[in-house]
């Protein structure tokens, strides 16, 4: 038998990294799993990694199949005027899920990490690294959100977030009539405002 070499580049090569990633993050979760080891589980030359995706985010995306990329999501949202973060927020995260793969894969993904603790504690590692944390530094930076002192932005986030996985789980795998057959309209018009108060804190007075 021939030693086992780094792979060259191609189509095999792009299979083999995605199907190392998918072990290194179901063994060590997201935020223990390096690019390095993906790059050494698959074989490959790190270049090689960085040559397919840019950075451990998108990796994990492909890995999940996710439909869209969520830091790009999240520049969407912050992008939006200071009074329209909810409604945009609920429209971005409608147009990413809400077709027929997109249900499908949100459907699956909630439902693996039911089943398994370490597909759970990969989607949450990567919520919290890549979606939660870029959206309260884009509140704070480029949006300029503050809460009052006794209050935490993180903690708004992330309850803005769980509104809007709870929609997903009753539209996309409960599939509770009411919710299942909103329009997207109906339900930014519903969602909107709601997010927008967990986002922007009220002025004190």
């Amino acid at each position: 038998m021939s030693p086992r070499g780094r792979r060259p580049g191609g189509e095999d090569t792009r299979a083999a990294i995605i199907a190392a990633a998918r072990t290194e993050f179901a063994q060590r979760g997201y935020d223990g799993t390096s690019l390095r080891a993906v790059a050494r589980e698959a074989g490959v030359d790190p270049k090689l990694v960085h040559h397919y995706f840019d950075g451990k985010s998108e990796l994990f995306v492909e890995v999940m199949a996710f439909p869209a990329n969520p830091a790009v999501l999240v520049e969407r949202v912050a992008a939006a005027p200071r009074d329209q973060l909810g409604e945009t927020l609920a429209r971005v995260f409608l147009a990413a899920w809400d077709g027929p793969e997109g249900r499908e894969r949100f459907a699956a993904m909630f439902a693996a990490a039911a089943a398994h603790e370490e597909h759970a504690r990969m989607v949450r590692e990567f919520v919290g690294c890549e979606v939660l944390h870029r959206v309260v530094e884009a509140m704070r930076t480029e949006v300029g959100v503050e809460p009052r002192p006794s209050e935490s932005l993180e903690v708004r986030v992330a309850l803005g977030a769980a509104q809007l996985i709870g929609m997903g789980l009753l539209r996309y795998v409960v599939k509770v009539p009411a919710v299942a057959d909103a329009s997207v309209e109906e339900l930014v018009a519903i969602l909107g405002p709601s997010l927008q108060h967990h986002l922007v804190p009220p002025a004190p007075g």
